[in-house]
């Protein structure tokens, strides 16, 4: 990957994405540089701005990492979702079969995307300390945690492509001013890539506990906290994970035995689709989102995860991968009508029209009500935020790790049953709920832990879970809770799954790039 050639160019990129957030006084006859550009507090803002934003936008205006392309990645493969008959990308119905291969358009995407965010925030990271410490006038933007924030954003970016690739090339500076810019850059043991993962959501760690007016969804340390518990969950280093999530969970939370001291007032919503509303995002149940605005154009920040047009078609570009998606939840289960729809209002004939198939509902924007939010093109405007980490994930992973270190402790069933008192309708606040006809109890710790995988997927449908969940079980061996899953599929569409499947090849584009030159860097098994 000589100069990390895989992100197009990124200087000229990142310094065109900041300067349009500034007004400036032309000198034609200078060169921008980040020698040069990075002067003032505000420079260091709009550096950590263009970092945040290879979350929601895309450098040729394709699909962003979390407006659709991971969802791609990480549900299409998975049982939950497959492409839909109007979607006639090839490369998106490989993904929904298994039978994509190295030279798979959106995994050469992803992995683009991915390292053009590990870039930008290389850049930052690297060239913000430059800048004079008297600059830095605004405390809630000092120079420390505006490296910190990019310091999250490059962890989460890293932790996406360990767990989608194995073993990548770790790269922590930007290539175009480094002395070693011209290596051929090998891949990185795991190990040493999740050693800095953690090293930067410690730092995180130090950032501010909540945010006001214009700053709302910036990272913050409760959202270092989380992100860093789900990482030590993925490394089953459940000890440390329980640790981080007691930091976490909010501090006096009905039901637990044990001393939570989250101060961050972390709570669920009581109605579960307000958690993917616009006039709801940044709420309280959302430790870390993507920020999406629904505007289209240039450097689109819109959420394409539910997009529709009924003039078109009756299918959306991605469904439920088979019915019985649909039917793991009881009808009592809120969760199931905030996931997915049947019916549709056509304005034209003034009528219902019921479909034989169900359609994703979940990030559909339904700022101008229902009916209208699912004609025209509503759906491709959204301005839903993607959670990338909610407060219901936060107790599943608690429930999670705490099963997995001592079996199902009283603990662990109040972490999973708060989320299912939400899910039946009877939530309340602080973990308090009123009807507890829903709740689980009496479980080996074999069966607490398919409790806890099977409320995960009813919880998380279309928010880039099921295939990190699905690969990261081991407890019937590497690799073999995902084939179950995906050969159990009714008409078995995904046939061609095996091994090789739970990690994605490395895009043939990069391998060429390197011509054989680097034998550090080498194709995953079986691809």
């Amino acid at each position: 990957m000589k100069k990390i050639l895989i992100i197009f160019s990124i200087i000229i990129t990142s310094l065109t994405a900041f300067l349009s957030c500034k007004k400036l006084t032309e000198h034609p006859e200078g060169a921008i540089t980040p020698d040069n550009f990075y002067q003032t507090q505000s420079d260091a803002i709009a550096a950590v701005t263009a970092v945040y934003s290879t979350l929601t936008t895309d450098i040729n205006n394709d699909f962003p990492i979390y407006g659709r392309n991971l969802n791609l990645l990480i549900d299409n493969p998975s049982d939950n979702q497959v492409y839909s008959p109007s979607n006639t990308n090839p490369d998106v119905r490989a993904l929904g079969t298994a039978t994509y291969v190295s030279t798979n358009d959106r995994v050469h995407k992803i992995y683009a995307q991915l390292y053009w965010g590990i870039d930008k925030a290389n850049i930052a990271i690297d060239n913000i300390p430059t800048i004079p410490a008297e600059k830095f006038v605004d405390p809630i933007h000092s120079q420390a945690n505006l490296v910190r924030e990019a310091r999250f954003i490059r962890a989460l970016l890293y932790f996406n492509l360990v767990r989608m690739f194995g073993a990548v090339p770790l790269v922590l500076h930007d290539q175009q001013t480094v002395e070693s810019a011209g290596e051929l850059v090998g891949r990185t043991a795991k190990d040493s890539v999740y050693a800095q993962i953690i090293t930067d959501l410690d730092s995180a760690t130090a950032l501010p506990s909540s945010y006001t007016g214009a700053n709302i969804g910036r990272v913050t340390s409760g959202a270092a906290h989380a992100l860093l518990a789900k990482v030590y969950v993925t490394r089953q280093d459940w000890a440390n994970a329980i640790t981080e999530l007691r930091k976490v969970i909010t501090a006096g939370t009905a039901g637990f035995t044990d001393a939570t001291t989250g101060s961050y007032g972390y709570d669920l919503f009581a109605k579960f689709s307000d958690a993917f509303q616009a006039a709801t995002k940044n709420g309280k149940e959302h430790v870390f989102s993507a920020q999406f605005n629904g505007t289209a154009g240039g450097f689109t920040s819109t959420n394409t995860l539910s997009s529709f047009t009924w003039s078109s078609s009756a299918y959306t570009a991605d469904i439920p991968a088979d019915s019985s998606v649909v039917h793991i939840f009881d009808m009592n289960d809120q969760r199931r009508s905030a996931t997915f729809y049947d019916s549709l209002f056509n304005l034209s004939t003034n009528a219902w029209v019921k479909w034989p198939f169900f359609n994703f509902l979940k990030f559909v924007d339904q700022s101008t009500g229902f009916t209208t939010a699912l004609q025209g093109n509503q759906g491709a405007n959204s301005k839903i935020n993607f959670p990338v980490i909610r407060y219901s994930e936060v107790l599943l992973l608690y429930a999670e790790a705490l099963n997995e270190l001592y079996g199902p402790t009283p603990d662990a069933y109040n972490a999973i049953n708060i989320v299912r008192g939400r899910a039946y309708n009877s939530y309340i606040s602080n973990g308090l709920y009123t009807d507890h006809t829903y709740d689980l109890a009496g479980l080996t710790q074999s069966g607490f832990r398919d409790a806890v995988f099977t409320e995960r997927r009813k919880e998380f449908i279309q928010e880039c879970q099921r295939w990190f969940d699905l690969v990261r079980r081991t407890d019937f061996g590497p690799g073999i809770y995902y084939l179950n899953s995906v050969h159990s599929m009714i008409g078995n569409p995904k046939a061609a799954a095996s091994l090789k499947d739970t990690l994605f090849p490395i895009p043939q584009t990069e391998l060429d790039l390197y011509g054989g030159r680097n034998s550090n860097f080498y194709q995953n098994p079986g691809w």
